[in-house]
């Protein structure tokens, strides 16, 4: 009698795929910690080094690239501009032929053709991934764009898989195309994003302003949540924020800019596309400095809730 031959799933080729495989990462900060964590609780093997001592693995990024297996993969997961420049340059000089870098921080695009190049003089591999998740990522899993040849793309699915959320992974992962496509799509993700924030943020304003009529703001939007066109994974942080502070009274109205929004404006202009609403969005932060702000609060309020971005404690 034949024995029926064992198929394997999707989710077992990943797991097995997964046996093994051993990276690096540098940045322990909000997302780098919880990247490790649950690469680690996905059957990834990680080497972290930080320079916090106190949660860094090893004491120096040789430490780190010695511990690595050849090929060796090394991932990015540091303050874009100038760190990220200077830690892809030292840690490209430990590295060799055949070995890969991923930059999975908020970089600008361009930054990428520099820094793909500048490995490419040793033979080293380069992937610019935009990560999405904030402080959440770790329990729900990890939004990726990734940019760079396939090649190198196929041999870090394993990773790429062990990072993202359960389901589909086209619902989850893009190779969105070749180096600096992966860190294109991210800041178009983040304009989006800070148009949402304040088109929430208005409305709760709005909604505050007059208290004759509304008695209830955050079940106001707590209503919204099931069945409405504009529910929305931000509107449930949004009502979150406001159960935690209904008046937001311990939040000043200033909200922070990571760069993001304004590449993405710079990009629509050199590319003649109208973006009013995120214009109007990056414009209403730079307001926020300026004077304090019921809506400005909502989006401050949002960015702590998604992001673990610092807000101002009003006095």
């Amino acid at each position: 009698m034949n024995t029926p031959q064992a198929t394997s799933t999707p989710q077992d080729i990943t797991e097995m795929s997964t046996m093994n495989l051993h990276i690096g990462l540098i940045g322990l900060g909000k997302m780098g910690a919880s990247m490790r964590t649950r690469l680690r609780e996905n059957g990834v093997a990680v080497t972290g080094y930080d320079r916090n001592p106190d949660v860094s693995d090893v004491a120096t990024l040789q430490d780190l690239v010695d511990a690595l297996p050849s090929p060796k993969t090394v991932w990015v997961m540091v303050p874009s501009g100038a760190i990220t420049k200077a830690v892809i340059t030292e840690v490209g000089a430990l590295l060799g032929t055949g070995d890969l870098v991923i930059d999975g921080g908020n970089s600008r695009f361009s930054d990428d053709f520099v820094h793909a190049a500048l490995l490419a003089e040793k033979g080293i591999d380069y992937i610019d991934a935009g990560v999405s998740g904030g402080v959440w990522g770790q329990e729900n899993g990890f939004a990726l764009m990734v940019g760079g040849s396939a090649a190198s793309v196929d041999r870090l699915m394993p990773v790429f898989d062990a990072l993202r959320p359960a389901g589909p992974r086209e619902e989850s992962f893009v190779h969105a195309g070749e180096v600096g496509a992966g860190h294109y799509a991210k800041m178009v993700h983040n304009g989006i994003e800070y148009a949402l924030m304040q088109a929430y943020a208005e409305g709760y304003e709005l909604l505050a302003k007059r208290d004759d009529i509304i008695k209830n703001v955050p079940g106001t939007f707590k209503a919204w949540q099931r069945g409405t066109v504009v529910r929305s994974w931000l509107l449930e942080l949004l009502v979150q924020a406001l159960e935690e502070d209904p008046g937001l009274a311990s939040i000043e109205g200033y909200v922070d800019d990571s760069g993001e929004g304004r590449w993405t404006i710079e990009e629509a202009l050199a590319n003649a596309v109208p973006v009013p609403a995120i214009s109007a969005s990056i414009f209403a932060r730079f307001e926020s400095r300026q004077e304090d702000s019921p809506a400005m609060k909502a989006v401050a309020a949002l960015r702590n809730q998604f992001g673990g971005h610092a807000v101002k404690s009003a006095e």
